[in-house]
C-alpha cells in the first residue's frame, strides 16, 4: 500500500491472514507518519500528542481480533483515512 492509495477493495477470497498482514503494515504506516510529525514540532506539548497517537494506534492494533475479518477491514479503512487526511493537511 502506498502513501497514497485509497482504502483497499479486498476480495472475499483473500484469506483473512492476508488481511491481516495489510492492517498491520497499515497501521505501521500510519505510526511511521506520527512519529515524523512528533520530530518536527516545536513544543514538547505536541510532541507528546503525536506519541500519545503512537501509542494509541499501537493498543488498537494489538486489540483487533486477528481472525475477525470485518474488524481486520474496519480499522484498515480507518488507517487508510487517516494517512489520507495527515496527506491532505501537509499540502493544504
Amino acid at each position: 500500500m502506498t502513501e497514497h492509495s485509497p482504502t483497499p477493495t479486498i476480495p472475499d477470497d483473500v484469506p483473512t491472514s492476508v488481511v491481516y498482514d495489510m492492517a498491520a503494515e497499515t497501521a505501521t504506516h500510519l505510526s511511521a507518519r506520527y512519529v515524523r510529525l512528533s520530530e518536527s514540532v516545536a513544543t514538547e506539548d505536541e510532541r507528546q500528542r503525536w506519541w500519545t497517537k503512537v501509542i494509541e494506534l499501537r493498543d488498537a492494533k494489538e486489540a483487533v481480533d486477528a481472525h475477525d475479518r470485518a474488524a481486520l477491514l474496519a480499522r484498515i479503512s480507518a488507517w487508510t483515512a487517516e494517512i489520507r487526511a495527515l496527506d491532505e493537511e501537509r499540502r493544504g
